[in-house]
């Protein structure tokens, strides 16, 4: 009530100081908090998912071996002949020119990614004939037990 007062006789410049300090400090901290939300939500949005393909893509290029077909970032499709340690030698075409290109430039292996197909295939089946494999065994059960009850009925 006396600030109240203070402001209607001209002494709103000092009360007026006193609540913008009392909010600034309040809005501050929230300010901050905000602010680690936000960096937190960023890192675990875009940061982290980037870092992980990057190690996946490392690790790919890492294990890429003589004989895979790979595909480097810039379309050529071949078959690696020789591996070294930030480079590879490989065969292109039909005439098989070799062209020598650093380990960061394969953008896929071919082969891997046939072989992770296959098994991802072969698992689907595996799962489709397990699921025919119990329908076929809950079917057996069903008329196993009509016949039970129709033997009870006579």
């Amino acid at each position: 009530m006396y600030q109240f007062a203070l402001m209607n006789f001209g002494g709103a410049a000092n009360s007026g100081a006193g609540n913008a300090s009392g909010n600034g400090a309040g809005g501050g901290i929230g300010m901050i908090i905000m602010l680690v939300a936000m960096f937190a939500i960023m890192y675990f949005m875009m940061i982290r998912p980037q870092k992980k393909k990057q190690k996946e893509e490392q690790a790919m290029r890492d294990n890429v071996q003589i004989g895979d077909e790979i595909t480097t970032i810039g379309g050529i499709v071949g078959r690696v002949v020789t591996v070294k340690d930030d480079s590879l030698i490989i065969e292109t075409g039909a005439d098989r020119n070799k062209m020598k290109i650093m380990r960061w430039a394969v953008g896929t292996n071919n082969t891997a990614n046939e072989k992770i197909e296959a098994e991802r295939q072969a698992a689907k089946e595996a799962a489709e004939a397990e699921k025919l494999a119990k329908m076929e065994e809950s079917k057996q059960k069903s008329e196993a037990q009509r016949k039970k009850s129709k033997k009870r009925d006579d």
